[in-house]
């Protein structure tokens, strides 16, 4: 059986991380949680802490100040490893999301070693979308996809499962992006890597509490970052 680990990176979630917590207690009660808490200031580490007390089977990784996406999971997969753990599970914290969807993607990753929760493959969904967010981020995808060789529809995506061998052959702890540039970035070294991936169809929904953590500049940086590989693509690089 899997040893799985969920790595949950959190800033300011207060309201939303308590029933995060019982959800996945719920749907999937054999895995592991960590909370990897980036100093919030609203106390969203308190709360987990205390459900986790409650529930058991949930750590929490506190850093002092705020560092990205990338440096979150970064953090926990370090953590996870050194714990043993052979499978890691990336979510994000406000419900967009679907916690219910974990035991697919969980069944997929007994034969794959990157597993995407892809919205933009056959039976993936975004309900909530303009058309226009919708052909920005689909536009951003092909355009990663096809300049970085990825065969992948939805590099971008943040709902995951690594396993242990493809954090290995990534060498995770190198990547250097954050916001979806991490996301990009790790698939790009599994592909090359020859790490096996796989895209499950998942529904992604807007979170509903909270404030977003995206912004325009790191969707720049993704963009940036893309035609950058790229070029170096020829010399055989890994990108650094």
């Amino acid at each position: 059986m899997m040893r799985t680990l969920v790595v949950l990176p959190t800033y300011n979630e207060i309201l939303n991380i308590e029933a995060m917590l019982r959800t996945l207690r719920n749907v999937v009660p054999d895995v592991h949680l960590l909370v990897v808490d980036d100093g919030s200031p609203d106390g969203t580490a308190k709360k987990a802490s205390e459900v986790a007390n409650e529930l058991g089977g949930i750590e929490i990784l506190q850093r002092m100040v705020k560092s990205g996406l990338g440096g979150a999971y970064r953090a926990g997969f370090a953590w996870g490893l050194e714990q043993g753990y052979d499978h890691f599970v990336e979510i994000d914290c406000d419900f967009s999301h679907d916690p219910k969807a974990l035991p697919t993607l969980l069944a997929a990753a007994e034969n794959h070693e990157v597993v995407i929760g892809s919205r933009y493959v056959k039976g993936g969904s975004i309900p909530q979308w303009a058309l226009s967010r919708r052909v920005l981020s689909r536009g951003g995808n092909q355009y990663a996809s096809l300049m970085l060789g990825l065969g992948v529809a939805d590099s971008t995506a943040g709902y995951r499962v690594y396993s242990k061998s493809a954090l290995e052959k990534i060498d995770y702890q190198t990547v250097n992006a954050d916001g979806y540039g991490f996301q990009i970035e790790m698939t790009y070294r599994a592909k090359r890597a020859g790490a096996s991936i796989v895209e499950v169809p998942i529904s992604f929904t807007d979170r509903e509490l909270g404030e977003s953590k995206m912004s325009s500049a790191i969707i720049v940086e993704a963009l940036f970052l893309v035609t950058k590989w790229a070029f170096e693509r020829p010399f055989g690089r890994t990108p650094n």
